[in-house]
């Protein structure tokens, strides 16, 4: 059975600076796609809240977040996990760099926050908590879905290579923040590496097909050859 994907929820930029927009105008959250593999049903980047994302999920498959037997986050950024806690059958996913990245992060913030107290060390040790949940992804979910790092937009970001019989498509997360960002060749304001973020993206331009960005809906690629 071949691979398929669809389109949960498409995403949006807070602020997106190639309309003009140098500070937030709206909440931002990520594009959600359900990926179909065989047995499995991988969900990346779960972002609308929980009540929301549930009854988008089952508007745009018929089925229930029960079903969703994986989770892939691209990155540990909080807008990409924000309706996590709708899919607590499901292991959940992301690149072992970035896993162990944010680890690092929290422990430093948890050394900040234990002087200072209050929600700070609360919202700290909470998310130490989640990172017990999510597991270094594999290099292949199925024959058909792979790991695809994409780093700089984060230390580990990392997207789903799909890969049909004509075309390969990939889900890049914030490593194409969406198709005007992909067609100016501009990466995402907020990278940790710039360059290594430019990196990514030609690297996604030569192989993809289709690019699902990280916070806009699908695209071709069109090749100059």
């Amino acid at each position: 059975m071949a691979v398929e994907y669809t389109i949960i929820s498409i995403g949006a930029l807070s602020h997106n600076p190639l309309w003009g927009e140098a500070a937030a105008v709206r909440t931002s959250h990520a594009t959600t796609t359900l990926v179909e593999a065989g047995k499995r049903l991988i969900l990346v980047d779960p972002s609308l809240p929980a009540s929301a994302l549930a009854a988008r999920f089952n508007e745009r498959t018929g089925k229930q977040p029960a079903d969703v037997t994986d989770v892939f986050l691209t990155t540990l950024r909080p807008v990409h996990r924000r309706g996590l806690e709708a899919f607590d059958r499901a292991q959940v996913w992301t690149h072992q760099y970035e896993l162990d990245s944010y680890h690092a992060h929290l422990h430093s913030l948890l050394d900040s926050s234990i002087r200072l107290g209050g929600e700070d060390r609360r919202a700290v040790e909470e998310d130490l908590r989640l990172l017990e949940r999510i597991k270094p992804a594999p290099e292949k979910f199925d024959e058909q879905v792979g790991l695809y790092p994409l780093a700089g937009a984060s230390v580990g970001s990392a997207g789903l290579m799909l890969t049909h019989v004509t075309e390969t498509i990939i889900i890049a997360g914030d490593a194409a923040p969406t198709a005007g960002h992909v067609q100016v060749a501009r990466v995402w304001d907020g990278c940790v590496d710039t360059e290594a973020a430019m990196e990514s993206l030609k690297d996604l331009l030569e192989v993809a097909d289709i690019v699902v960005p990280g916070h806009d809906n699908i695209m071709l690629v069109r090749r100059q050859w």
